[in-house]
């Protein structure tokens, strides 16, 4: 009898082949992540920007291999909004810091080497410091840091001379427009150090720094010195020099020093007076010709959005049982009594809000509020999807794009709050929505001026947004008002 001998005996061969086949597997696999990998590196120098110009950083990765489908983000302290962003074959601004915005460009003419470069214009002081390079594939991802230092060459030092001091002369050293903080020193005819009365090196508004050094001179020190102020990052430096004459010192004749002091301060003070008029009256003529140029310009603008205007009514849905609203849905107030309406998940309950009925989701829309003497109210636009329970701030972040006038002060909601210079005070405001372009401009139509406008990305549906603030019975009970623009100005509406 005869019978098939099987491949593989029971508890023996496959026992001792299974065990290298998963070696071999592993193996495999390992081999197949370490071949994906990568390091990225950067130069080993910090790179060096003068204010206002651009810097390029350099970033590639070793082995060389092509980037062109890899994630390629810069950002600073925070992963996101990153600086730049490259994603899917193309640059995202989505996710971009808002200093950045307009400013950067990621040079890829090498990307395929794995060699990207970041351009950055208009260099300011807050660019200072390090970034990340972080590329990304989809097995693997690693980063590097480069350092940016930024660098600004300060104005030349203006010496002035404040007096008599401790038996001898005053005299104070001033320069501003430096980055990052200088070095300031007084030097006699011999280069010597000499001692300082007072320094002070002190920030400026726009993040550049300004130095403030005084000395006093004796008749018996050198009366020839010299104001240096240094840059240290670059190495440079900017030195002006004065002569102090015998006649002004003390022990000759105080009297006669005070007067030379007095007349040369007077000459001084004159030559200042008439250059700073005519910088003025110069000044004054420029700003004209441009708020002039601006207003034409912007009420073109207020004249092109009014041709999109739309109806807008009022939705009683969203209304907070604090609000009063028309019969025809086109005013509102606050009655400052709650009022027993049914709970709605779309109901705002904390402040007195209402949203207008019309939602959009692309186009062009406009539409005018009444507000008149009121004072407080706010108006703009909101996402369909903000939180109608419980407390929220008017911020983009939160969904909001709002102007609004409170304790006699307009306001636009951005994430710092910007104060808004209104001349005339206005009694109707204008809202212009363009949702492709990213834009929410507010116009002052009582005399055709505009307020504010918003620049972001939009999403999802965007609905009108009314607030006429807390009536308490005062002067605030009046109504927000939706009022019907001139038929003449209406005109195409947009998808």
């Amino acid at each position: 009898m005869t019978g098939k001998v099987p491949l593989f005996s029971p508890g023996s061969t496959v026992s001792s082949a299974l065990p290298s086949y998963v070696a071999l597997c592993l193996a495999l696999q390992v081999h197949r992540l370490v071949s994906a990998q990568f390091t990225v590196a950067g130069p080993d120098h910090p790179v060096t920007a003068s204010l206002g110009g651009e810097a390029i950083l350099p970033c590639h990765l070793s082995p060389r291999m092509s980037a062109e489908n890899m994630e390629v983000r810069w950002f600073r302290s925070q992963f996101s909004p990153a600086v730049h962003l490259y994603r899917g074959g193309q640059d995202q601004y989505g996710e971009q810091m808002l200093e950045y915005r307009g400013r950067t460009e990621l040079l890829k003419d090498n990307i395929t080497n794995g060699r990207v470069s970041l351009r950055i214009r208009d260099i300011r002081p807050s660019d200072d410091g390090p970034y990340v390079c972080f590329f990304q594939s989809s097995v693997s991802y690693e980063n590097a840091v480069l350092q940016l230092q930024v660098e600004g060459l300060g104005s030349a030092p203006v010496i002035s001379v404040e007096g008599h001091q401790d038996g001898g002369i005053r005299v104070v050293c001033r320069s501003a427009g430096w980055y990052p903080e200088p070095k300031a020193q007084w030097r006699d005819l011999q280069g010597q150090v000499l001692p300082s009365a007072s320094e002070k090196i002190s920030p400026e508004a726009n993040g550049l720094f300004q130095a403030e050094i005084a000395t006093v001179l004796t008749e018996e020190s050198n009366q020839k010195v010299s104001c240096c102020v240094r840059n240290p990052r670059l190495n440079q430096e900017r030195e002006s020099a004065i002569s102090i004459a015998e006649l002004f010192f003390p022990r000759v004749n105080p009297w006669m020093v005070a007067l030379g002091v007095i007349l040369s301060l007077l000459a001084v003070l004159i030559g200042l007076a008439s250059y700073c008029f005519w910088r003025q009256h110069r000044a004054k003529e420029k700003l004209q010709g441009e708020l002039k140029w601006r207003r034409a310009l912007l009420n073109a603008g207020w004249e092109k959005a009014r041709q999109y205007a739309v109806d807008v009514t009022l939705d009683p849905d969203t209304a907070h049982p604090n609000l009063i609203l028309s019969e025809d849905r086109k005013r509102v107030r606050d009655g400052d009594t709650w009022q027993d309406l049914p709970e709605k998940p779309q109901r705002f309950d904390t402040y007195p809000e209402v949203l207008g009925a019309e939602g959009f989701a692309g186009g062009r829309r406009y539409w005018e509020v009444e507000v008149g003497d009121k004072p407080e109210w706010v108006l703009g636009v909101c996402r369909e999807s903000v939180s109608r329970k419980g407390e929220s701030t008017f911020s983009p972040e939160d969904g909001y794009w709002v102007v609004w006038l409170e304790e006699g002060e307009y306001e636009a909601g951005t994430s710092l709050r910007t104060p808004l210079p209104v001349s005339v005070r206005p009694s109707r405001v204008g809202i212009f929505l363009d949702y492709e372009a990213g834009e929410v401009s507010f116009y002052n139509v009582t005399d055709r001026s505009h307020l504010f406008t918003f620049t972001d990305t939009f999403s999802g549906r965007l609905h009108p947004y009314f607030h006429p603030g807390l009536s308490a019975g005062g002067t605030n009970a009046a109504p927000l008002i939706i009022c019907p623009v001139p038929a003449q100005a209406g005109g195409n509406l947009g998808p």
